[in-house]
């Protein structure tokens, strides 16, 4: 067990009717070189899945198309059988081919195939979340999302699915989609630099909606800021702290799922995270990506 204080930064959040920890994990980097393959060290992602469920973590991320199936299998194999208040929240829309690209896949019968392989995967009857991906590889697309949406909202009916979320997703895809079936919660890039969904999150806030960043830290391209690191330095400590502790200010809906293959690392990104930012600090943050 962790010697860190079970009181996780940005306390929690209501999806639906499951609570969440506002600061979860994401399993992505468990998967080897370009998110294919088994990881390099089974053991140490096993180590990391368990140590986030001990640092009292209650949100993870996941999708079928990491590995593929890798991250999933290895989330059951650590943690299965679940404890009552974690949540494992999974993505459908994309597969991966053997070139590594990310193909859609939203058909209604890919849909389903892509379900059945979570449930599978992950040893469970029903998913707490699953949020629908559109858009492609290149970004967010507009188009309409009816069908597709349509059909997570009939395996939801069916008990395969308990909420359903969005991701990679434009506010009039978001908008089309609230008329289909309840939203809880919309996953997009988005972090200091990267601020196109600023309106978004405020009007998501408002109605009681999470909003889940992706590449909260930069991603492939890690955060490049003059501000940003004058503030760590000013504040004595890194700028993944002060990215991760900007964004848990940003608002009130934000939840978190910085991703690591490291157990230290993800001590250390909990720890941080809770760093108490003063006006001045995030008066000059809030002008990066503006």
């Amino acid at each position: 067990m962790s010697t860190i204080a079970p009181t996780l930064p940005g306390g929690t959040w209501t999806l639906g009717d499951l609570t969440v920890t506002r600061f979860g994990y994401g399993a992505m980097q468990l998967a080897g070189p370009g998110v294919l393959g088994p990881p390099a060290d089974r053991d140490g992602a096993l180590a990391v899945l368990r140590e986030a469920v001990d640092l009292g973590i209650t949100h993870i991320d996941t999708a079928g198309a990491y590995g593929p199936r890798v991250t999933n299998e290895l989330i059951r194999e650590a943690l299965h059988p679940y404890p009552d208040t974690l949540h494992v929240v999974t993505k459908a829309g994309a597969y991966r081919d053997e070139q590594g690209g990310w193909p859609v896949e939203r058909r209604p019968d890919q849909l389903r195939r892509q379900i059945d392989g979570d449930l599978e995967t992950l040893g469970l009857d029903t998913l707490d979340l699953v949020h629908l991906r559109l858009g492609d590889a290149s970004g967010r697309k507009e188009g309409s999302l009816a069908e597709a949406f349509e059909t997570m909202a009939a395996l939801q009916q069916e008990g395969l699915v308990r909420h359903l979320g969005l991701t990679n997703v434009t506010a009039r895809q978001v908008a089309e989609a609230r008329a289909i079936a309840p939203v809880v919660s919309v996953q997009n890039m988005y972090n200091l630099a990267h601020r196109e969904d600023d309106e978004l999150i405020d009007r998501l806030a408002a109605d009681g909606i999470a909003y889940v960043p992706w590449f909260p830290l930069g991603g492939f391209s890690p955060l490049q800021s003059e501000a940003l690191s004058a503030v760590a330095a000013r504040l004595g400590t890194t700028t993944i702290v002060v990215a991760l502790a900007w964004l848990l200010r940003r608002s009130p809906n934000v939840l978190l799922i910085p991703g690591t293959s490291s157990v230290a690392h993800l001590r250390e990104n909990v720890a941080g995270a809770g760093l108490e930012l003063g006006a001045e600090d995030l008066a000059e943050l809030d002008r990066i990506g503006r």
